[in-house]
Order: C-alpha cells, then structure tokens, then sequence
C-alpha cells in the first residue's frame, strides 16, 4: 500500500510539475521592455521621417538587409531586401507618389524575447491622390538591434476605394 501511494504522489507531482511549466510558458505575459519599445519606436520613427524626406534608403534602414526580409502587399510577397527596395522605388519614383506619411500603433507587444509583433494604421496624404490602411510588422532584434523582417501592408486609396 505504502508503494502505491508513493507511486501515485509520484505521478501526481510529475504531472503537477510539468503542467505548471507548460502553463508559465503560455500565461507569461507578452511584455517589452521600456527599453525595447523605445528602440523600436525611434527606429519606427526614423523610417517615416526617411519617407517624408523622399529618402527610401533611409527608410529600408529599418529593415533587415537580407534576403530573408519579406513585405507582402496586395500584390503578393516580395522576398529579399534589395528586391523591396526596388519595389518601393518602382511603386513610388517621386516625392508626389511618396506623399506624407503617418503611422498609428495600434499594438506592440513581444512575441518572445527576440522578436515582436506591431500592428496599426498609416496615412498617406498626396497630391496624386490619399492612401491609408494597415500593417502588420514582425520585429527581431539581430546584433542588438530592432529590425522589420516581414511587412505586410495594404491600403486602399481613400477617393475610390481601390486598394494598392
């Protein structure tokens, strides 16, 4: 008798141990630092003060420079950091197609402790017609920096209702 109740206790602890583990990993809560979140908000930042000033290669400065990058948009996934920056500067050649742009966080918040996941809104005002409409970034931080590894963006213009 003592056997198996030392037997079952056994198991009950075992059980109790590895589901209390199991239940931490998933209840942690999605926290940045301060620290992180700032990092990321200056770099978010810099890449639409970069827009604003008609400077793309300022801009891709936010994100990954590898062929891993990947931004998704209406028309599909575009790999690769040098294939997004010639989609950027095909899709908007002048400062009258890259207009002013304006972004609103919606929500940031760590997906682990390297990585992070933003979404919101942006504006763009232009004189060749307005866009708006939404993204969704994932961040890594590689070699103690935040970076944009996948962007998906799409909006629609705000006149017609078509979307780009």
């Amino acid at each position: 008798m003592k056997k198996v109740l030392f037997l079952l206790l056994t198991v009950l602890a075992f059980v109790s141990c590895n589901t209390s583990d199991t239940d931490k990993l998933y209840e942690e809560p999605a926290v940045l630092t301060q620290a992180d979140k700032d990092e990321i908000m200056d770099t978010f930042l810099m890449t639409q003060d970069a827009w604003n000033a008609g400077n793309l290669v300022k801009f891709m400065n936010g994100y990954w420079e590898s062929e891993k990058l990947v931004f998704t948009g209406v028309k599909g996934p575009t790999y690769g950091y040098n294939a997004t920056l010639e989609r950027y500067q095909k899709s908007y050649p002048d400062l009258d197609n890259m207009g002013k742009l304006q972004f609103e966080v919606k929500d940031l918040y760590r997906i682990d402790t390297r990585s992070a996941l933003m979404i919101g809104k942006f504006y763009l005002t232009r004189t060749v017609g307005d866009l708006q409409g939404y993204y969704t970034l994932v961040w890594k931080k590689i070699d103690g920096k935040w970076l944009i590894i996948s962007d998906h963006s799409s909006g629609e213009d705000v006149i017609s209702g078509t979307s780009q």
